[in-house]
């Protein structure tokens, strides 16, 4: 099964490391400029003085800040698995195999 699980895994890391496409790299840098534009943002906000703003100040304050990290978001992308996931995963990998 170790084997097996090898043989087709390898290759497919392999040949996708060998197909990135050029332009990935200029997106890549530009989302970066652009995430740390928004944290240097989201900083701001929040050492901001908002004693003196009033209500429709403070509103719009964290509907920007809400925005700003739902983009975090979207530009770190990546999908994570939890570490009880993984062991549930392998123990159903076990038993069904």
């Amino acid at each position: 099964m170790a084997m097996f699980l090898s043989l087709t895994f390898l290759p497919l890391q392999a040949s996708a490391s060998n197909t990135v496409p050029s332009n990935s790299l200029a997106t890549t840098k530009t989302e970066s400029a652009e995430a740390n534009a928004l944290i240097l943002r989201v900083n701001e906000i929040k050492a901001m003085d908002k004693t003196k703003l009033n209500a429709s100040e403070k509103k719009n304050l964290r509907k920007e800040l809400k925005a700003t990290k739902n983009r975090l978001k979207e530009i770190s992308g990546g999908v994570y698995i939890s570490v009880g996931a993984v062991i549930l995963i392998v123990i159903l990998l076990i038993i069904l195999l």
